[in-house]
């Protein structure tokens, strides 16, 4: 394989589009518009439609970024950017309301994706607010019968989102065996240069 596609999805101003620019080799590729509803307060501006990346391995390999909305009515996107995805790297910016009842929504909505590939989870924002710890996180994981990485991470931090996909690609080599074991060594190879 020389072409891997990831998706970053997540809560409204949990850092998607940021964590794409973070390691993306150009600026990112974004359909934001003028946030318009109760998303305003947050921020002056939203995704409609994706925000794309793109990242190129030593070897020539292209990693390609795909952001989500993160609003569910746009959820009809969510369905077509997880194609050909191999997994998922969810942002929760645990600032928000309820972050715990955002994680629920989140894993129900990629529940399909997230089995037959796989997922990892990155918490935002825990710098402004410091509760749900971890462990409520967990929980709701337990509760819902799924077992994923929960850390928190920057994702203005290259290292940070660099580390979720060296993470996430862990978990797809052990989630899908037809992922050729030496193309993911050589991933990892080339992340670990960056």
């Amino acid at each position: 394989m020389s072409e891997y596609k990831f998706i970053f999805t997540g809560t409204p101003g949990a850092g998607k589009t940021t964590a794409i620019a973070a390691i993306s080799d150009t600026p990112p590729v974004s359909t934001d518009m003028d946030s318009t509803d109760e998303l305003r307060a947050v921020k002056d501006k939203t995704t409609v439609a994706m925000d794309f990346g793109e990242l190129t391995l030593e070897g020539g390999e292209k990693v390609f970024l795909y952001g989500t909305p993160g609003q569910e009515r746009f959820r009809h996107m969510w369905e077509i950017l997880i194609r050909g995805g191999l997994g998922l790297i969810l942002l929760i910016d645990n600032s928000r309301p309820d972050p715990l009842d955002d994680l629920a929504m989140y894993l129900g909505n990629f529940r399909e994706f997230i089995q037959s590939t796989g997922a990892v989870i990155a918490i935002t924002r825990s710098d402004i607010k410091d509760t749900p710890d971890i462990g409520s996180y967990q929980e709701v994981l337990s509760e819902l019968g799924m077992v994923l990485p929960i850390i928190h991470a920057d994702p203005r931090q290259r290292e940070d989102v660099l580390m979720l996909l060296d993470m996430l690609i862990s978990i797809v080599e052990l989630n899908q065996p037809e992922f050729d074991v030496h193309e993911s060594e050589k991933f990892y190879d080339a992340l670990q240069s960056l």
